[in-house]
């Protein structure tokens, strides 16, 4: 995890910790991330990683510690937290009988945005679903679906990306026009949060990997350090 302070931090969790009835989801994670920074929450299956996004993104309150995205308290404040973060969630989140484009229009009418169409269409193009702008999401492959996800996580150009298992099931294409919006929103000021399973992604996308195991932080280093196969090594090292 990057030290820069509170102050700096655009992304800021302090002792989260989320229950279910007896199950631990996540213990008592500390994490901080600077506006422009990137990191990728990697482990297993169950490891929490996708219920810490959920936390962030305003979605699931925790069950204790302080989590503040942006400047706002995402635990006293879920609703402005969700204006402030785009969130890409690891399944779900598109109405089957609409289309892209009428996602699009919807997204930008509730944030209230203007003159949204040229970078709708830009972000279409690049994600390679200008074609099936009209086609309702109910007929679209995993991957484009993961596409779309993205796509729309990142439409508002939040102060801080959360992307739940974006690479899953994507093509090469899709990969990089993933790995592209991330370089851009960084370029302007924005904290990024990608949660995978694959590890070789996850360097390539974050600058520091923060483990997971158990809902508990293991190891938070430079993404390089996981890459390779000495990286595999340590990162198989680090989940036994």
């Amino acid at each position: 995890m990057t030290e820069t302070g509170a102050a700096a931090a655009a992304v800021d969790v302090r002792g989260l910790s989320v229950s279910f009835a007896s199950v631990h989801a996540v213990d008592g994670l500390d994490l901080r991330v600077p506006a422009g920074g990137a990191v990728a929450l990697v482990g297993r299956n169950g490891a929490g990683k996708s219920t810490t996004l959920r936390v962030l993104g305003g979605v699931l309150p925790p069950s204790s510690g302080t989590v503040v995205v942006a400047g706002v308290d995402a635990v006293l404040e879920p609703r402005r937290a969700r204006e402030v973060v785009g969130y890409c969630p690891d399944v779900g989140g598109l109405i089957p009988r609409a289309t892209p484009w009428e996602h699009l229009q919807l997204a930008a009418r509730l944030r209230g945005l203007d003159r949204w169409e040229e970078r709708a269409r830009e972000l279409l193009e690049r994600f390679d679903l200008a074609g099936a702008s009209d086609r309702v999401t109910a007929g679209f492959s995993h991957g484009m679906s993961r596409r779309l996800s993205v796509l729309l996580a990142a439409f508002h150009e939040p102060a801080v990306l959360l992307l739940d298992e974006p690479f899953d099931g994507v093509d090469p294409l899709g990969v990089e026009a993933t790995l592209e919006e991330i370089r851009r929103a960084r370029m302007r000021g924005a904290a990024v949060l990608v949660s995978t399973h694959l590890l070789g992604l996850a360097v390539q996308a974050c600058e520091e990997a923060v483990v997971l195991r158990g809902g508990r932080v293991v190891s938070a280093a430079p993404a390089a350090d996981l890459a390779g196969d000495e990286g595999a090594a340590r990162y198989r090292a680090l989940l036994s």
